[in-house]
């Protein structure tokens, strides 16, 4: 009997209004699509469907999908204007639970979009042999995409991969849309080894799909980058340093070396480091802005002034030297900030904001910046960390040393050896702000103790254990976040991660 998959495109049609293209023959209601059925007919329809793919791909960049994984752990201190905006996830306490808005969206809306994908690789399969080619590449995305989506869910839900992996729970996996399927949770084996089989996909389908500087679509080097990411995971330290070096030989990026350089690329989008670099502009974003490190106003007596959310810890700060071009592009301490009533910074430096996403001033139509910049989904500088990290876990140092002082000669910083320390420290350093810091932490099974505050921020700053005294276990829980209440509530054969059973 043939399975009736329907479904409202109404969302995809939402997400695919983001990407400038022609959107004539896209449905605005629910259609339904018979397993084996056309529904891709012609390139002008094969186009908007892409473009739709691209824009659920894009809506789970930036904003919430990267800010409450960077605010659970150590890198930021919550100001007393923050509002209790991420206050469970920033204290994980009791307050952390499955009912947690940012936890459901994390899961909801990447399902949201592998739903997409899913029937997109279904119906590629029936196609015109004249669109056989052109939908092939498409079909390479999809695959790349849902292959994403799975690694991002698999990283924030299930445990990190080990000896443990085929017995260990992360997340349902569901290939096929069907409504009205219950699926249970799949053992993180089973989720990578779906992502691997993805990852082959892609790679052959998009092998002819040639890098670029800032690529809006998939390319082989992207597939490559995810599979370096991939390996890393998994504890295949050949293959992640071989996969990250299939990136870095190609001499496509390179690392940004100067203020200028940093400035284009993490100020006006125009750098030379983004592998991928998606689709934005003044009216076409994505609706997830930056803006908690960075939310501004202006007044007459002050001009531009930060309200941030958040601002860095004292720690985050001395990692970095004098001299440091990460410390000058992505810190400010001369920008007037208004908090708790007060301005702070306009006489001398009280303390820095964080400024790595401050705004894009293409992207917006005031002199207030917003908190916008095209999200950047795969950088070079991730490749150089991922060798670095394999490389000496593999045990060839003199690999790890050279990739890792590649990064630390372009930043401005001091060469060091490679070593356990300083391959940490530079994710560290190098990727605040986007997310990092939970996958890292939990691959090395480690934990942190305290979020030591900026001496010029103490009056502005939350005060108390779960805040500034936070201790975070190695083994905690909270490395896994719970399944959303509801999605426990609806599908009777998940099970509860554990520690949240009784929320």
């Amino acid at each position: 009997m043939k399975k009736i998959i329907r479904y409202s495109i109404a969302a995809l049609a939402c997400m695919t209004m983001l990407v400038s293209c022609d959107l004539d023959l896209v449905p605005n209601s629910s259609i339904a699509y018979e397993e084996g059925g056309v529904l891709i007919q012609t390139q002008s329809n094969l186009n908007s469907l892409e473009n739709g793919l691209l824009s659920s791909f894009r809506a789970r960049q930036n904003g919430r999908y990267v800010e409450a994984a960077e605010f659970q752990f150590d890198y930021y201190n919550a100001t007393i204007d923050y509002g209790n905006n991420y206050g469970a996830i920033h204290k994980t306490d009791y307050n952390f639970t499955s009912g947690d808005y940012d936890v459901e969206a994390m899961w909801a809306d990447n399902y949201g979009s592998i739903k997409n994908y899913n029937i997109f690789i279904a119906a590629s399969e029936n196609v015109d042999e004249s669109l056989k080619a052109n939908v092939d590449v498409v079909k390479g995305e999809a695959y790349f995409f849902r292959a994403w989506s799975y690694l991002q869910l698999a990283r924030h839900f299930g445990k990190q991969y080990s000896s443990s992996a085929s017995t260990d729970l992360c997340v349902p996996l569901v290939l096929v849309y069907d409504q009205a399927e219950q699926p249970a949770r799949a053992t993180v084996a089973e989720v990578y080894a779906q992502i691997k089989s993805d990852l082959d996909q892609a790679a052959s389908l998009l092998a002819g799909v040639k890098g670029a500087v800032r690529s809006k679509k998939p390319t082989i080097d992207a597939v490559n980058a995810l599979y370096a990411r991939y390996f890393l995971d998994i504890a295949d330290y050949a293959n992640a340093a071989s996969y990250a070096h299939k990136v870095i030989d190609g001499g496509t990026y390179k690392l940004a070396a100067t203020a200028a350089d940093m400035a284009k690329e993490y100020v006006n989008d125009n750098g030379t480091e983004a592998i991928m670099q998606l689709a934005i502009s003044l009216t076409e974003f994505t609706g997830n802005t930056l803006n908690n490190w960075t939310l501004c106003q202006s007044d007459a007596n002050h001009g531009e002034a930060f309200r941030s959310y958040y601002i860095p810890t004292q720690t985050l700060i001395d990692s970095y030297e004098p001299g440091d071009l990460r410390l000058e592009a992505w810190f400010n301490n001369t920008t007037a900030v208004m908090l708790a009533g007060s301005y702070y910074n306009v006489d001398k430096p009280d303390f820095y904001t964080f400024t790595k996403f401050w705004g894009n001033p293409d992207l917006t139509s005031t002199p207030i910046r917003n908190g916008r910049n095209a999200p950047k989904p795969f950088k070079i500088s991730e490749m150089y960390l991922i060798a670095a990290e394999a490389e000496l876990a593999a045990g060839n140092t003199a690999a790890a040393k050279a990739d890792l002082n590649a990064i630390q000669a372009a930043r401005g910083a001091s060469l060091t050896d490679a070593t356990t320390a300083t391959v940490r420290n530079e994710w560290y350093k190098e990727t605040v702000g986007e997310g990092q810091r939970k996958f890292c932490l939990k691959r090395w099974g480690i934990g942190f103790s305290g979020r030591a505050m900026q001496p010029g921020a103490a009056n502005v700053l939350q005060q108390g254990d779960v805040f500034n005294a936070k201790v975070f276990d190695a083994n905690s829980q909270y490395f896994q976040w719970p399944v959303p209440a509801y999605e426990m509530k609806i599908n009777k054969n998940l099970v509860q991660n554990p520690g949240y059973d009784s929320l």
